[in-house]
């Protein structure tokens, strides 16, 4: 149990020393073989204030929480979510699981069901569970064709007007890259704009992607904006928008931050094809998230067979070429993904196992936490440190098998020091909305 007080210590806490942000190397010098450290914090009013070795002081009267070595994280950043799709599965279910019949689903359920309240309510849901979680910050892809633009901007200001003391929000526009050749494509960036957003969309191989591209970056370097890109969602060789997209960064010479979502047709490729990609987007200063569980759900999915990969992109490779990389969430129980719970701690314990994230874990805790909050422009965030607040995750899991084996569900949500409701909405809220097909 949390003290109430504001000036509390928590005793015995095992921290990954890749989440710390310390100017005393003593605290991160004895670490456990999986590179967790065994801290107290001292907390007070709604701040970090002290971090020392584990029973290195006398506390005196001050009231403790003895965690005896389970873990402490800083709260989550989900860098890539679709929370306007969400929640529609029980009325709108992918039929044969296949990426063609997703996008096919969704349009349909968009068509007939996308007006201001549906959206809202959905959205709401999302981050309801992802507070009550323990994230912090979320970036959300927007389908932004035509009307819907108009009505789900509108929704996600509603929504970070409301959640701005609780979390941040961050909204990128969705649409396939030829949309901005249009003038309509031109008015989406202004909406984009308007709400200190992030021009996205999704890259297809076609003749004319880099003229595609020029203007996508034209765009976003008239208007000051960041870019994030879904690029080589598939398992096809020969689909290398990534280099394209990092080409095009080069060719612009683009300051602002790239992030570049999936990636998956990367694991597919020749060595030396491989290479060329990974210089580019280290030279390009591109970020890349992987969305393991929404990957290993479509791809590779034909009926009645055994998939035969996982769709997921070279993390590991990335990662040691000294790009950033982080993992999120993607879809949550739409028809591009029929199940999740905007838990982050889920979507590090599943990538850990599809992408065989251990053995060392290394800092791999920061693709769910600081390298996230940093590719988002969010410099302080989702990190431990004195000064900063105390915006943490309380496990009773003390290693990482401990941490990953089971769900959780009894951790501990710190925001500025006090613990939160962690009460998850009940499904029942959404079911006026889905009861018609359910």
């Amino acid at each position: 149990m949390i003290p109430t007080a504001e000036h509390y210590w928590l005793k015995n806490v095992h921290v990954p020393a890749s989440v710390l942000s310390l100017h005393d190397s003593s605290v991160t010098a004895q670490q456990t073989g999986e590179g967790l450290c065994l801290i107290d914090l001292e907390i007070a009013d709604g701040n970090i204030v002290q971090i020392i070795t584990a029973d290195g002081c006398d506390t005196g009267e001050t009231p403790t929480v003895n965690l005896r070595g389970g873990q402490v994280w800083p709260c989550f950043v989900d860098m890539h979510t679709h929370l306007d799709k969400g929640h529609i599965w029980t009325r709108s279910p992918n039929p044969d699981g296949t990426f063609d019949s997703a996008l096919e689903a969704a349009k349909l359920d968009s068509e007939q069901y996308w007006q201001a309240e549906d959206v809202y309510r959905r959205m709401e849901f999302g981050l309801k569970c992802s507070y009550a979680h323990g994230t912090q910050a979320i970036r959300t892809h927007i389908d932004s064709f035509g009307q819907q633009a108009e009505i789900s901007l509108e929704v996600f200001k509603a929504l970070q007007k409301e959640w701005c003391d609780r979390l941040i929000l961050q909204a990128v526009s969705l649409v396939t890259i030829d949309y901005y050749q249009t003038p309509e494509g031109a008015a989406l960036a202004d909406k984009i704009a308007e709400v200190k957003g992030i021009i996205g969309g999704v890259a297809f191989i076609n003749p004319d992607l880099d003229a595609e591209l020029d203007t996508v970056f034209f765009l976003a370097k008239e208007r000051g904006l960041n870019l994030d890109l879904h690029t080589d969602e598939n398992n096809d060789p020969n689909s290398i928008c990534l280099q394209k997209v990092a080409e095009a960064a080069l060719r612009h010479e683009f300051t602002g931050q790239v992030v570049c979502g999936h990636c998956c047709s990367l694991a597919v490729q020749e060595s030396n094809v491989v290479q060329k990609t990974l210089d580019l987007v280290k030279q390009a200063g591109i970020g890349i998230v992987s969305l393991p569980m929404c990957n290993l759900y479509l791809q590779d999915r034909k009926p009645h067979t055994t998939p035969r990969w996982r769709g997921v992109t070279l993390l590991n490779e990335l990662k040691q070429y000294g790009i950033p990389v982080a993992v999120a969430s993607d879809n949550c129980r739409d028809p591009f993904y029929g199940f999740g719970d905007h838990d982050v701690l889920e979507v590090f314990t599943q990538s850990v196992r599809i992408a065989q994230l251990d053995m060392p874990y290394g800092d791999w805790p920061c693709a769910v936490t600081k390298t996230s909050a940093d590719l988002m422009g969010l410099s302080g965030v989702s990190r431990i440190g004195v000064g900063l607040p105390a915006n943490l995750i309380v496990f009773k899991g003390r290693n990482f098998s401990e941490l990953l084996s089971r769900p959780q569900s009894d951790r501990l949500v710190l925001r500025k020091g006090k613990a939160i409701d962690t009460t998850l909405p009940d499904y029942a809220e959404l079911d006026d909305l889905v009861r018609k097909l359910a």
